[in-house]
């Protein structure tokens, strides 16, 4: 992550003060009142519709919505280029369901969701014994602080420390300052950035001490308890459980992980030890294998055709709870139905001759609210070489207004525009002066945002690739992931609006003479862990 926020002090406020103009295009212009608020609105009656349950990953709704954005493509007469059969690219989950998981400490049984749990299931499901423990600090490599330097764990069962050492005066040694690391500010992220650490190191099994496992145990025991979606990695990583202060003990033997504990926070330096113990893990699951499907619709450009722009929004969202459809009009069915308007607009300049220079792929991802699945895995295995992709424009929530923008609603959040490419984020905000004018507002866009926005929607998976990226948002509201996030609630006028910043947008990227330069690379933190939010 870079500190450089261009000369024009974008940030001194929250809604955007450039001021260059560049000439109307007529043929962007024309090709853009194409978007309109009827069109937007038929679409997503039917995305957002209870026929599509919700849409969540891996279940009938979600295909019915594949089905009917892939019949648009076709109706459009886009060519399928997934095998050049098919405008699915299919990739392959799990659905994993504990069965009856406990760990015994010779011959002490602790029990799931009393003394441990766990919601990290990408591994394959172990049934094990361990003849010693291998305690490893807080489990951190980092170029300040190492828990692995003088530690082999090839194999074992590793017992951490949840958190980061910090000195006396609160200073935290990873960071070196008062500011918390990525391995304090998020318990699901910091653990799961803790188990690849431990992988890395040959680890087989990670066991995390949480001194607040009873408050933890409370808010992630339905998470822990659920059955869980993952994607099929190639990369495979060790187990992971939280276990109480009392289960650490057992696993300790004679040594005193607190007074272990104070001394690497006062010395700054890691301390480990290894206790023989009867060590026997059942964590078996119950995984059935089931598929989910991104949407790729394509426009082929003229001159440039080698290079492409990716248009996405996720048309998934978070299915039914118990009777209660989720129907996720905003959450993403706002941002799909922009594409299709967009990819529609493209195909118009296209059969009259006008089409773009650059080809552009829309492409609609599922598995977003399960961890950004489908970007992840076109970006692993793309259709088209990440090197010639040359920029990502993701919308995802562009139907709402949210409480700051109450008074004044004509905005769009921008967040990431200008992290990789300073030339995308003038790129962005000359078709917003030129052509839409609305408030770009950048308050999520900061680095210490706490919301940590941008990681959390599919441009991340593009931007861990250093491809420039733009994320248009909306901001969150009282109806996020909730039922009444319906169609009645969208401003269709201001939905328009956004989905024609998004085309003007691609206009200009697609049509210039050079592609946009890298000037930054992406050095971020990673996305979210099992959909969290």
């Amino acid at each position: 992550m870079y500190k450089y926020f261009l000369s024009l002090a974008l940030l001194t406020s929250f809604c955007s003060g450039y001021t260059q103009t560049t000439e109307v295009d007529p043929l962007a212009k024309q090709y853009a009142q194409t978007i309109t608020q009827e069109e937007l609105r038929e679409h997503l009656q039917i995305i957002a519709s209870d026929d599509m349950e919700g849409r969540e990953t891996g279940t009938a709704g979600q295909k019915k919505a594949a089905a009917y954005i892939s019949g648009y493509f076709a109706g459009l007469n886009l060519p399928p280029v997934v095998g050049d059969t098919s405008y699915f690219q299919t990739y392959p989950i799990t659905e994993n369901k504990w069965e009856e998981p406990y760990i015994e400490v010779d011959g002490q049984r602790f029990t799931f969701l009393e003394d441990f749990y766990s919601f990290f299931r990408l591994a394959d499901p172990i049934d094990t014994s361990f003849q010693q423990i291998t305690f490893a600090g807080y489990g951190i490599s980092s170029e300040k602080y190492d828990d692995y330097a003088e530690v082999d764990v090839t194999g074992e069962a590793v017992m951490i420390l949840a958190g980061e050492p910090q000195d006396k005066e609160g200073n935290y040694y990873v960071t070196d300052s008062s500011e918390p690391s990525r391995f304090t500010k998020s318990l699901m992220a910091s653990l799961g950035t803790k188990r690849t650490l431990a992988g890395i190191e040959d680890a087989a099994l990670v066991i995390v001490v949480d001194d607040d496992f009873k408050k933890h145990l409370n808010r992630y025991s339905m998470a822990a308890r659920r059955p869980i979606l993952k994607l099929q990695n190639k990369f495979a990583q060790p187990s992971l459980v939280i276990i109480s202060p009392k289960m650490a003990k057992a696993l300790s033997g004679k040594n005193d992980l607190d007074k272990l504990q104070q001394r690497i926070d006062k010395k700054g330096k890691s301390s480990s030890f290894t206790n023989k113990v009867s060590l026997k893990v059942d964590l078996q699951q119950d995984v059935e294998h089931i598929t989910s499907e991104n949407v790729l619709g394509y426009v082929e450009g003229s001159d440039l055709k080698d290079e492409l722009i990716v248009v996405t929004a996720h048309y998934d969202h978070i299915g039914k709870q118990g009777e209660f459809i989720n129907n996720g009009a905003d959450d993403d069915g706002s941002g799909t139905v922009t594409v299709l308007e967009v990819a529609e607009a493209f195909v118009e300049a296209k059969e009259a001759g006008n089409g773009p220079r650059r080809s552009i792929l829309f492409m609609t991802v599922s598995g977003e609210e399960k961890g950004l699945f489908g970007s992840k895995y076109y970006t692993e295995y793309p259709i088209f070489p990440l090197e010639k992709t040359i920029a990502n424009l993701n919308i995802d929530m562009v139907g709402r207004i949210d409480p700051y923008h109450a008074e004044d609603s004509n905005y769009v959040y921008i967040i990431g525009s200008d992290r990789l490419s300073a030339e995308l984020h003038q790129v962005n905000e000359e078709a917003n002066q030129t052509y839409t004018q609305l408030n770009l507002d950048y308050r999520y866009n900061a680095e210490d945002d706490p919301n940590r926005f941008y990681y959390r929607s599919d441009h991340y998976n593009f931007a861990k690739n250093n491809i420039p990226v733009v994320f248009y948002f909306n901001g969150t509201h009282a109806d996020y992931h909730r039922p009444s996030d319906t169609i009645e609630k969208i401003s269709f006028p201001l939905l328009q609006k956004r989905a024609q910043l998004v085309f003007h947008t691609a206009w200009k990227l697609a049509n210039r003479d050079e592609r946009i330069m890298v000037d930054k690379i992406e050095k971020g933190e990673g996305s979210k862990e099992n959909g969290e939010e």
